[in-house]
């Protein structure tokens, strides 16, 4: 026997849901518009199925899929350049939008997009034989960084991120390292573009690049840094 799973998703409306898709490079292989609008779309072995609801309200979408690929990093850079082709520019936040690529504490290296349906693609590969979350950090500032980047990027809940950053900023009795502040205040201001907070994550970009570093510890945070720098021009 040989067994397949496909995701069917719901959306609103095909139409812009096909047109994301095929800004990433997919084919699209089906489309029945009546008597029930159902569309399929094809990239290599990946399959997606389409369904269109009328009362459908993306932005309350909980709707996911798992992709694993053996080369997450080609495809999220093809991803990238089809949508900033199509968009003019690459969408971070809001609808349809595509996030970071992230090592993630549970072995896996992946990244979050988001189509016009509200339907979250997640697209991984695995890094390690141990799929279960790392233990979190004992030390303050450490497992601050470890839960609100999970936050961010495994659940995304950019609002609890920014919660978790700004409580363990406000500590008056400990301080993190300057490497250690430095991730903070970029992943601060990365979670406030999401949410729409211009104003604090341009705050934070000042804030981490008025950081003393050392060399090393300028190149832990360079990809970082480079990220939010691009996202706020």
């Amino acid at each position: 026997m040989v067994e397949k799973t496909i995701p069917l998703l719901p959306c609103p409306s095909l139409q812009p849901v096909l047109d994301f898709y095929t800004a990433l490079g997919f084919e699209v292989t089906f489309e029945q518009k009546s008597p029930n609008p159902y569309a399929v779309v094809e990239y290599g072995v990946i399959e997606l199925h389409f369904f269109g609801m009328k009362q459908y309200d993306p932005t309350e979408s909980y709707s996911t899929c798992y992709v694993l690929t053996d080369d997450v990093d080609t495809l999220h850079a093809a991803f990238r350049a089809g949508l900033k082709a199509a968009y003019g520019k690459i969408p971070s936040r809001g609808l349809p939008r595509i996030g970071p690529l992230k090592d993630m504490s549970y072995g896996v290296r992946q990244f979050l997009m988001s189509d016009p349906g509200g339907n979250c693609i997640r697209v991984g590969q695995q890094t390690s034989e141990n799929q279960h979350h790392r233990p979190a950090p004992k030390e303050t500032f450490a497992r601050a960084l470890h839960t609100a980047a999970s936050f961010a990027d495994s659940r995304e809940d950019p609002a609890s991120a920014a919660r978790i950053i700004d409580r363990v900023l406000r500590l008056g009795d400990q301080r993190p390292t300057p490497l250690q502040e430095a991730r903070l205040a970029l992943l601060r201001g990365d979670v406030a573009y999401r949410l729409g907070d211009d104003t604090t994550a341009q705050q934070m970009l000042r804030k981490a690049t008025s950081i003393q570093l050392t060399d090393q510890e300028r190149e832990a945070v360079r990809s970082d840094l480079e990220r939010l720098t691009q996202l706020l021009t």
